[in-house]
């Protein structure tokens, strides 16, 4: 696969631990350290971007097979996909980026691919960890202390997000060049 062209980490949880909620507090925290931060975010369900009566959703529903809207400060393309479809892959929602002007990309979601990624997580919840079975997880951020050994990852406090980009500037963007998803000359 080919090598991703800027750091990137994921943020991997069961539903309803707050990746979202997390993300929204990095997301301007990074920006006031000069950062552009693009983010893919993997959904599994149908949704639109755009809505009904807007000119764009008419087109689209109207038989686009690509809808691509543009104005002075943004642009989206949609492409519908045929049913049957499998979920689309890390790689695939990638190649939607333009890496060139970006400085790092975070990822919700993807839990299964490989890649680096914080887990998030909330003991109250009562859901397993998931770095057992994740070798690709590089910290666990919790709202409370995690009863089972975390195997020296680094913890981090879910409710601290300062500390949280600290570890991201540290041991994501200081870290070792990027790398190929999928675990070939990870660092």
């Amino acid at each position: 696969m080919k090598d991703a062209s800027v750091p990137m980490v994921g943020f991997c949880a069961w539903s309803g631990t707050g990746k979202t909620t997390l993300l929204a507090k990095l997301l301007p925290m990074l920006k006031t350290k000069g950062l552009r931060v693009g983010v893919v975010k993997h959904a599994h369900h149908s949704f639109d971007i755009d809505h009904p009566g807007k000119d764009s959703y008419v087109l689209r529903e109207a038989g686009a097979s690509q809808m691509l809207i543009a104005s002075r400060k943004r642009m989206a393309h949609i492409t519908e996909f045929e049913h049957g479809n499998e979920e689309p892959s890390l790689a695939d929602a990638l190649a939607g980026l333009d890496m060139e002007t970006l400085d790092l990309v975070l990822v919700e979601g993807f839990k299964h691919e490989h890649f680096r990624k914080i887990e998030l997580h909330r003991p109250a919840l009562n859901k397993p960890l998931l770095f057992p079975d994740d070798p690709d997880v590089i910290a666990v951020a919790s709202d409370a202390p995690i009863a089972e050994s975390s195997n020296g990852l680094p913890k981090l406090d879910l409710n601290n997000p300062d500390r949280i980009v600290q570890f991201i500037l540290d041991a994501v963007i200081g870290a070792a060049p990027a790398y190929s998803i999928g675990g070939a000359g990870q660092s």
